[in-house]
Order: C-alpha cells, then structure tokens, then sequence
C-alpha cells in the first residue's frame, strides 16, 4: 500500500494551493527547501544542485532544491530579480515545544515591486510599485469628464507613496511617460485589463501583475487609504478630483498589505503630483535628451543624470533623480532651491564640510523602512547610529545667519535623536553579526537577566575546561577530551588504545571508529545547567532584540524626515559642486516666454570633448523671435545646440544653474522633441508613422509655454512631401496670433529659409563652416542667416567612405557621370495625389474620394492611416 505525504510534505501542498504563482520557499530546520516544479525552475534559474526527497502525488520522485536559512534572502534576491515572486514559507513554532509536525505559515510574498530587504534591493534608486487605474476626470471649466489614468506609485522600502493621472490617448504617449520618468520594478493593473493598456505596458518589457479589479473601485479604496493614514479625508493630501487616483492607491496599499503582512506603518503620507504641476517632460523627451540614461547601448556617463549626480548619500540620489524628471513651473520654488545653490557655492567651506559628511550616512530611510518592518539587521542599528551621531554636527554647521529658506528648512528636518543614538549605543555591541537570532548582538549591561544567563554560560565552559583537566589527572589518560555535538550532548572521549584506563564510574555513551565516548553523573549534571542556559540565553537575546525594535518603530516618521533632509542637502551641495566645477551661472527665471542663453553649452557633451566646447547663443521669445530655422552642414552642431538649450531649461527649473554665461529662462510648461529615427518594429510602425504620431502629439498639445525641438521633420518619406509637411507645420506653430511656442527647426529642406519673408516671427540662423574648396572646417558656431549647403559628401568621407564612391558622387551631384552624358537628375520621385490633365478614371475617382474627406473630423492617426489607403490605391491603380 503506497504511503502518503508526510504532515510537513501535507503543509506544503497546502501552501503551495494558497500561492500557485509563486516559488516557495519551505523552512525545513535550518535550510529553505524548494519542491516539484518550484525546484526545477530554482536549479535553473541559480545552479543550484537539484535532488529528490520522497514522492509527489502521483508517485514519482519529488524533485528538490535547497539552500541554507543563513543565506536565504541572497537566493530569493536574485529570483525576485529575475522576474519571480516568493512566498515565504516559515516555522512559526518552537520546534522542541511543538506537539506533531512543527507549525508553518507564509510571513510574507516577495515581489519585485514590493522588495524592502537590503539585500534585494541592489542600487540606491526608488523601487516603485506602480498601479493602473482607467477611469474618468473633470474637465476644468466644462462640467464634462474625459478618459483618463489613473496612476499611483509606492516605494515599500521608504514609504513614498503618490498619485497622479495620465491622457488615455491611443499610443499611450502619457502612460509611457510616466513609466518613462519612474522606471517601476511592477505594475498592479485590474483583472481584467483593458487590452490597449496592456499592450502598452508590456511594450515595454514591464512585469504586469493582474489584482482583483474590487480594489480599484473608489469607495473601498478610499476606505482603506483613510483608515491606514489615520484620517477621515483624503481631501487633506490634495486628492480632490483625482478618483482615478485614489482608486489605484487603494490598489496598491492593498498588494503591499497582502504581500507583506504587516502594518506598514512607515506609509504615513499621500502626496499629489498633478499633470500640470511640473514641466512635463515625456517619454520620448527623456530619451530623446538622454535626461536618465543614454539612447547608445552602454553610455551610462553620456545622460544628463551622469553629469550633475555628484551626491554622497542614497537618499540624495533619488531626491537628485526626482528634480530631475519633475523640473518646477513656479518661479518662487524655482528661485529657493536656485539661493540654495547659489549660497553653496559662494561658501566653499560650508559645502566641503557637507560632504564629508554626508560621504559617511548611511541609506535612513531605507532603513527606517526596514525598522517599521520589523526586519532591521543589526548591522542596520549601527550604521544608522553612526550616521545619526553627525546630525548635530550637521545642525552645528548650518547654525548660520541669513541661510536661505531651502537650506533653513532642511536644517529643521534635523531633528535631535540623542536618545535614540544612546538606546542603539547600550542595546547592540560595535561590531554585530549580519543576523540577529545568531546571538551576540545585545551589548553587556543592557540586561542584568541576559548578563546572568552570559556568566552562567560562560561559566560552565570554564567548568567543561577544568573538569577535562582534573579527569586527565585522575584517569592519567593525557589524550582525553570532552566535547560536544547537538545529538549526544557533552562526552568523554577516549581513544581505543587508552580503554583500559576507563574508570568504572564512567557510563559508555557512543562508539566511534577510534574509540568510545563516556558520561558520568556530574557530567550530565552540569550539562543540563550548560544548555539550559545557552537555549534560554538565545531566546532572551531574541525578545530582547524584537523589543528593541518595537521600541525604534516610533522614531520611524523623524527619521523619514532626517532621511528627506539629507536627500534635499546632497542635492544642493552636488549641484553647487557641478556649478564650481565646470563654471556654471545661476539663470534668472522670468513668468514670461523669453529665452536667452548666451555662450550655452551641452553639460554632457563638454564633459566628454577633449578639446574646448563651442558655446553658442539662444534668443527665443513666443512673442518675438518664436522660431529659428536652422540650417548648415551635417555634423555642424544642429543637434547638439538644440538639445543643449531644451536641457537648459530643465536645469534652470530643477534648481540648477546652468553651462552658459548669461541665461535668462520665462518657465518652460512643457518640452517637446521630434528628433532621429526610431522604427517601431514591434507594432509594425514605420519610420514616417513613427515620426508622424510624435509630430501629432507635439501640434496637438504645444502651447506658448512650451520649448519645441523638431530635427529633420518629413525626412522619413518622399522629397516633396517631406517639403510640404515640414512647411505646413511651420506654419501651424506660427499661427495667427501673437505668439506661439518657441521652436527650434533644424532642417535640410533649405527651401523653408524663405518663410523668414513670410513669418514674422521666423528667424534664419545657420552653423558657420569654413569652405576652402579641398577641405571642409566644421566652425560649430551658429549665427544669423540660411545656407544651402550640407556638406554631405564631405561627411561622407570623414566616416570612412571609399573615396571612389565618394568622387563618383561628387560627379553625379554636379549634373552627370564623369563623361558628361550622364542623365538628369529626377527630383521627385514620388507619386502625387491629385488630378492631371492626363488623368484617367481610376484618378478621378481617387481625386473624388479625397475632396469628400471630411478633415476637420479625421484624428491625425485616422488622416495618417487614411493617407496610407490612398497611397495604396495609387500605387494599385485602384
């Protein structure tokens, strides 16, 4: 008769039916097991020896897959990192007071968005939990609502919790955005889920986790985000207006809560992030700038992130990355954080002394998480005692007069923890161990009960050691020994060539290969004082740490306003650095739409020439000079001075001064970038589609606020219709009226030079290039006035091109083939879409289609969509 599961395998069946989707890590004694399809999947992923034990349900032999409890968290790590989640699976029981199978449970699941152990995390940067909420908002001033997202985003590890909303456009532009700006590790989203969202989602390689759609509805949601913060409104944190919002924050806290099993009372706070409450940078602004990170594969030092990240602490880097993807659109908040940088960088002895200091603190808020958690290492408790004994001097060092308001503020965040550095200080020894239940953590003299059980088993190792010497003298047996192991106990060992000596008292206890093993009453005696000491030392060392622990949790919001302090005082002293450095000058922030960057340089890609950056002057005004057409030679420096002066508003208005000598910024509401060409091969968009649909987002949301960089427009199709489409949205941004966004065009089209005659608002300027007939000197500076030149061939030459190919197109550019009969050049060779005078049937009928197009009605991606048909039909003769 086949024999069934045993109790422990029965818990695990159990456990495993509450969290299929999960790897299970099993507690068996003193290592985490893995069983079936868990294991196989574990000894893949980690090259861990796989093994059997038993038999699974069906017969066969349960394969297995263990590791050491002590180096648990570093396995369930890297799984978490490759995408898995992990239910814990712990003994919750005294094995030796348990009466059966000892008792377990899952204390927790693990997932990539909701990591809170050091060890897990890897980097300083956020680690967001992101839920998606579709759902409807008011439309200011019009009594309607529109589609909208609704977003929230939670980092478990420090209790950052925010909402927002994005557009529900079609392509998705808002929600890219948003994962664009804070790179979530997970995203919650209802089940089911709207199609259109997950296909966004997943298009960019994001690990979706479907969550019972309930906790997106608004009521319950905010039922439960009321009752975890403590109040009777969410009104209080900005959330007015906002259900979608609030409706995805209840998503999240309740995945968080589930997950975690725990309080979590380190999330104390919901703040707001309104769409129109900073400069909106989107996801292809961020990657077209390489604000975060660099478009080429491995450029990590090529982003503007690389450049001004000069802080010393975690909690600065992340407060550096927020300014950095949130610039202000306000110019009081601007103007504070731009004299707190000011104010460093005039007082080089101040800041010195700052990031000494910050070079030495530790990750507070972090872990302070891990303290409201209740899963602070010992090692925790130190560095944070270490770094806690600086914030007097901290204090001490901004005790100044006239500081400005943002340093002032900070420097009250500091607050005095005196008495929480002298409880680390009595509670836990210098030098602890990494875990806690190993022993040896609480100091001497914390409690007298733990110093007794430590003398008591201290002493009775001193007896072990004087009773081995006075049983050596008694039995004149010079090789004796006592020892112990956790099955026998202590013994008497004696080697088989000493048996003889063997006194008659002593009781055979083992037998070994080279000998016996012994006992005797006092032994035995004085063993059960030993161990009874040593288990009830353990368990007393434990309690005495989770109390300590339990104690520290009320210190959890001031350190979560030391750690904010801190972030906000790296930031300032990095960007005062930066300033110094590379000779950097505070920008005056106007609310207007002028601006003026005179000897503007690109603060990445001067870090990066070996010889002197060209500087170059910007002058823009939504009133005035609104837009500059810009023309010169390929590699001239278009693209870099565009791009320079777009990542000089966002370093005016994060805070930062800027690479110029003299700036003069009217606040940015958003930047806008149409720049190079990326084939979006996934979702079967061309080139031209691809440029069409962001050109589309930029004429349907530009506003005389904004900052728009268009490079090369209409390059992706025929010559003349790239003419046409680039001269009409010239004209759009102009417009009737008295102004419109500031526009940077770069383009090869050099016909467009001659709307300068009919705009007024349209400005020519070129890059200057030194002609000499047999070279080419690229000069890098722009000034006023067109060209027709672009100096193509010659580039072609510098990149390598063999000068065969080269000279033949020289010769076909100046008319023919080297003999002369050549043919003429066709230059447009693509097919338009009207009537000729030749026109057949199927023409007509064409020409009839379009005049009864109704175009004020088409979105632009059903007239782009439209205008594929058509193209279609010509080229079938349709």
């Amino acid at each position: 008769m086949a024999k069934g599961p045993t109790p422990a395998m029965k818990q695990f069946y159990e456990m495993k039916e509450r969290y299929p989707d999960t790897i299970l890590f099993f507690q068996m004694g003193d290592f985490y097991e893995t069983f079936g399809e868990d294991a196989q999947t574990v000894s893949e992923e980690l090259g861990i020896t796989l093994t059997a034990r038993g038999k699974n349900k069906d017969g066969e032999k349960m394969p297995l897959a263990g590791v050491p409890i002590h180096a648990g968290e570093s396995y369930m790590a890297r799984m978490v990192k490759k995408g898995y989640r992990v239910a814990v699976c712990n003994q919750v029981e005294d094995p030796k007071k348990a009466k059966g199978v000892v008792k377990r449970d899952v204390v927790r699941v693990i997932t990539p968005g909701t990591v809170i152990d050091s060890a897990m995390l890897g980097s300083e940067g956020p680690s967001y939990l992101m839920a998606v909420c579709p759902g409807k908002i008011s439309v200011k001033g019009t009594g309607k609502k529109s589609d909208c997202i609704g977003l929230a985003f939670l980092d478990i590890s420090t209790g950052e919790f925010f909402i927002s909303t994005c557009s529900s456009d079609a392509e998705g532009v808002g929600l890219l955005s948003e994962i664009s700006r804070y790179h979530p590790s997970e995203c919650l989203v209802p089940e089911p889920c709207p199609p259109a969202i997950l296909r966004i989602l997943k298009s960019r390689d994001l690990l979706v986790t479907p969550y019972d759609a309930s906790s997106f509805q608004y009521e319950p949601a905010e039922e439960l985000l009321t009752g975890h913060l403590g109040v009777t409104s969410l009104d209080g944190f900005g959330c007015n207006g906002m259900e979608p919002g609030v409706a995805a924050a209840g998503a999240c806290l309740s995945y968080a809560l589930a997950t975690q099993m725990t309080d979590l009372s380190h999330i104390r706070c919901l703040s707001t992030k309104h769409p129109d409450g900073s400069m909106v940078l989107d996801a292809i602004t961020l990657r077209n700038l390489e604000i975060l990170e660099s478009i080429r594969p491995g450029g990590d030092e090529s982003s503007l992130l690389s450049v001004l990240d000069r802080t010393k602490t975690a909690m600065g880097s992340r407060t550096m990355r927020r300014f950095l993807t949130a610039p202000l659109i306000e110019k009081a908040p601007i103007d504070e954080r731009l004299d707190a940088v000011e104010y460093l960088t005039t007082h080089l002895e101040l800041r010195t002394a700052l990031r000494d200091h910050f070079r030495r603190i530790a990750d507070v808020e972090r872990i302070a998480g891990r303290i409201s958690y209740g899963n602070a290492g010992p090692r925790d408790l130190v560095t944070l005692r270490e770094s806690l004994e600086r914030m007097p001097v901290l204090r001490d060092l901004l005790a100044v007069e006239n500081l400005p308001g943002a340093l002032a503020n900070a420097e009250l965040q500091l607050a005095d923890t005196g008495a929480l550095v002298s409880l680390i200080g009595r509670a836990v020894v210098d030098e602890p161990p990494i875990l806690a239940r190993t022993g040896g953590v609480i100091r001497e003299g914390y409690d007298e009960t733990l110093d007794s059980l430590r003398a008591m088993a201290h002493s009775g190792k001193d007896w072990i050691a004087a009773f081995q010497e006075s049983e050596r003298e008694r039995t004149g047996i010079r090789s004796l020994k006592v020892g112990y192991n956790r099955i026998f106990g202590y013994y008497i060992e004696v080697t088989k060539t000493n048996l003889k000596l063997v006194p008659e008292s002593y009781a055979r206890k083992q037998t070994t290969a080279n000998g016996e093993r012994y006992t005797t009453p006092e032994l035995q005696e004085k063993e059960a004082l030993i161990a009874g000491a040593e288990e009830r030392l353990t368990a007393l060392e434990a309690e005495l740490y989770i109390g300590l622990i339990a104690a520290m949790q009320e210190w959890v919001p001031i350190l979560q306003e030391i750690g904010s302090a801190i972030g906000l005082l790296d930031v300032f002293t990095s960007l005062a650095e930066r300033s110094v450095s590379s000779g950097y000058v505070r920008p005056v922030i106007e609310d207007s739409t002028r601006l003026l960057i005179a000897d503007g340089r690109h603060p990445v890609v001067e870090e990066h020439l070996a010889s002197g950056f060209v500087p170059n002057d910007a002058d823009l005004d939504a009133g005035g000079d609104q837009i500059l057409i810009i023309t010169g030679a390929n590699m001239a420096g278009k693209s870099t001075f565009m791009r320079q002066v777009a990542l000089c508003c966002i370093m005016a208005q994060m805070g930062s001064f800027v690479p110029a000598s003299h700036a003069v910024v009217g606040i940015v509401d958003r930047i806008f970038t149409r720049v190079g060409a990326f084939d979006d091969l996934a979702s079967g968009q061309s080139t031209f589609m691809v440029e069409m649909l962001e050109l589309a987002n930029i004429l349907n949301n530009a506003t005389s606020r904004s900052l728009v960089i268009l490079d090369e427009i209409g390059r992706g199709t025929s010559t003349l219709d790239g003419y046409a489409i680039a001269q009409a949205v010239l004209e759009f941004l102009h417009g009737t009226k008295k102004e419109g966004p500031r526009t940077l065009f770069a383009t090869h089209f050099h016909e467009l030079v001659n709307m300068e005659a009919s705009l007024n608002r349209v400005k020519n300027y070129h890059f200057a290039v030194r002609d000499t007939g047999d070279d080419v000197v690229f000069l890098r500076k722009l000034i006023p006035g067109a060209t027709d030149k672009s100096y193509g061939i010659h580039v072609a030459s510098l990149a390598g091109i063999p000068k065969k190919v080269t000279s033949r197109a020289i010769g076909i550019l100046d008319g023919g083939r080297e003999d002369g009969a050549g043919p003429k050049i066709q230059r447009y060779t693509q097919m338009l879409l009207v009537d000729s005078p030749s026109a057949d049937a199927s023409s007509g009928a064409l020409a009839k289609t379009i005049r009864e197009l109704d175009v004020d009605t088409l979105s632009p991606r059903e007239a782009l969509a439209k205008l594929y048909e058509l193209q279609d039909a010509v080229r079938e003769g349709r």
